[in-house]
């Protein structure tokens, strides 16, 4: 199945410009895996039992290797990803009102470096039609929900406007994921500073207790220095949220095969060049954690080697987008079935054992 769609079934989608591709795939789970029955096949085919269930933060994961966001921003697909073997989906981000994002075109590959670059701009439906669409799904795996900021609100507003959002998706979100490291809204990151997240956080874990305690994650960016991570662990520690997803996209560009990147204009890169700089945020996680804080690491898997590093850096959950996207729909399957075989190889005998052993 891999060498059909490397070589039959990605040339094609490839000819295609990439957001329009992106959306034939999306129609095309949500027709083609539409039903039980369907589910059920692909689960088979592409399932896997080999890595088992695991623990985190009070949620019970399939396996360790979930979609990041930005794949199914609306959750149109979650039941369908879940039968293609993975073990949980993160869709969003979705912010309180909706938003087109922004100008197309806005999403692009990199083929020599295995990358994209986005400028997508949290295009979403709206906080309340994605919790009504979650609402009304029996759904088959762990499903987190990212929440962003809307382009028009100013950072002074924005604990406002994240609470909102928060507020309609806590009851169907099994975790929420506050995404403030998005290079493709204006001024985002700046809500990563220490006074500004203080305020979000403290709001956020106030209104999460009045609710009904919901695990929250942080996604943070890779373009941090050393003391920042430690300051955003501090602070994550100090008003007990539940872990951080590392990392977001990037706006470095250095090092990259394609020469004339810079055509594509602004955007997160993703995919392979993101895979170092990911594993030395999720060290530093882990470092000045101290092992106690659940890391996601997200940014540059590809192969279950790459899964394992970022395992072995601190990791504990697993999140891909571009590597699914040039991997196709065997890409869950041989990264939790690889991870088995490094696991068993290098002497762990449970995943637990590996997490942090590079540190």
């Amino acid at each position: 199945m891999a060498g059909i769609y490397s070589n039959i079934i990605r040339p094609l989608v490839f000819g295609l410009d990439a957001e329009t591709a992106h959306e034939i795939g999306i129609e095309s789970l949500r027709v083609g895996l539409g039903t039980d029955l369907a589910q059920r096949i692909a689960a088979n085919q592409f399932g896997s039992k080999s890595v088992g269930e695991i623990e985190r933060f009070g949620l019970l994961f399939a396996n360790p290797l979930g979609v990041a966001a930005g794949f199914d921003k609306n959750a149109v697909v979650v039941n369908q990803l879940s039968s293609l073997g993975f073990g949980f989906v993160e869709v969003g981000t979705v912010t309180f009102e909706p938003q087109k994002g922004n100008e197309r075109p806005r999403l692009f590959r990199l083929p020599e470096d295995e990358a994209l670059i986005n400028r997508l701009g949290f295009n979403n439906d709206g906080a309340a039609i994605v919790a009504e669409r979650l609402r009304k799904l029996d759904r088959k795996c762990i499903v987190g929900v990212n929440i962003g900021r809307n382009k028009n609100v100013p950072n002074e507003e924005a604990v406002e406007n994240y609470l909102a959002s928060f507020e309609l998706v806590h009851e169907v979100a099994d975790y929420i994921a506050v995404n403030i490291s998005s290079p493709n809204t204006p001024d985002l990151r700046e809500l990563q500073r220490p006074e500004s997240l203080h305020e979000l956080l403290v709001a956020l874990h106030g209104r999460n207790l009045e609710l009904g305690h919901k695990p929250l994650m942080l996604k943070v960016a890779p373009d941090l220095s050393d003391a920042q991570i430690s300051d955003i662990v501090h602070a994550c520690e100090e008003h007990k949220i539940s872990g951080i997803i590392a990392t977001n996209t990037t706006t470095e560009r250095s090092g990259l095969r394609t020469t004339d990147a810079d055509r594509f204009g602004t955007g997160g890169l993703s995919g392979k060049p993101l895979a170092g700089r990911s594993n030395e945020v999720i060290k530093s996680v882990f470092r000045h954690s101290n092992g106690a804080l659940p890391i996601i690491g997200v940014g540059g898997i590809f192969t279950a080697e790459d899964a394992f590093e970022k395992i072995a850096a601190g990791a504990s959950l697993l999140q891909a987008y571009t590597g699914f996207v040039y991997g196709g729909p065997g890409f869950a399957r041989r990264i939790n079935d690889g991870l088995v075989r490094i696991l068993n190889d290098k002497g762990f005998s449970t995943l637990d054992e590996a997490v942090g052993s590079n540190v």
